[in-house]
């Protein structure tokens, strides 16, 4: 056998490289239709919103009025009130009563529970996904009185 011969045979690199290019694309083939199949797909576009509240407290009254200062504008469905507040549980459209979407400017008074907060207490506006397979917390106000 001439060395020459063996560096210029190369007959056993093309089936080599064949077989890993498929099993590379099986595995990326696999990957996807996993994806779809499990739903994890549906997922990745239910992202909260961004959005900024302003909380404004009148200690008098007990009202604590909620105003969404900027961000994405959001169904107001799908936001609810958490806390120590008469509407707690409810969603902005419940609240407001004509809202169908919170937009820059919008705004809705919750009344606490009794008289006034107690310090420590915390009112939550919180975003859950149409679904309902996620949700977030967009903004807190905690009393510090």
């Amino acid at each position: 056998m001439q060395l020459t011969t063996l560096f210029n045979d190369d007959s056993a690199v093309s089936p080599v490289i064949g077989v890993i290019l498929m099993v590379a694309i099986t595995v990326i083939l696999a990957t996807v239709i996993g994806t779809f199949v499990l739903g994890l797909g549906d997922q990745v576009s239910e992202t909260s919103p961004q959005a900024s509240f302003d909380f404004d407290y009148n200690s008098s009254s007990g009202d604590l009025a909620i105003t969404h200062e900027s961000g994405t504008s959001i169904d107001a469905d799908s936001v609810t009130i958490s806390g120590p507040v008469g509407d707690d549980g409810n969603t902005w459209a419940d609240i407001d009563g004509s809202a169908t979407e919170i937009t820059a400017g919008s705004s809705i008074t919750v009344t606490a529970n009794g008289s006034s907060f107690d310090s420590g207490e915390t009112v939550r506006v919180i975003w859950t996904s149409d679904s309902g397979s996620s949700s977030s917390t967009l903004q807190s106000w905690t009393y510090n009185g």
